[in-house]
């Protein structure tokens, strides 16, 4: 089954720590990363998608940290 997750953080090393943790844990860059302002606690917020090939059959009960 493929899994996918969306990583976001604010703009600091903690969200490049985060998405190198899933790549090094073998998730793979899903497109590019995204960077918005977030008006309501004043910081610059960022994201990444990323997917990986697991075994097993999806439900919602998975737990996509747990890959």
């Amino acid at each position: 089954m493929k899994l996918y997750r969306f990583l976001s953080e604010d703009d600091t090393s903690d969200f490049c720590h985060k998405v190198t943790d899933a790549l090094n844990k073998g998730w793979e860059l899903y497109g590019g990363p995204t960077q918005a302002w977030d008006a309501a606690n004043g910081v610059m917020r960022c994201g990444q998608a990323v997917t990986k090939e697991v075994e097993g059959t999806y439900t919602r009960d998975t737990k996509l940290g747990e890959h």
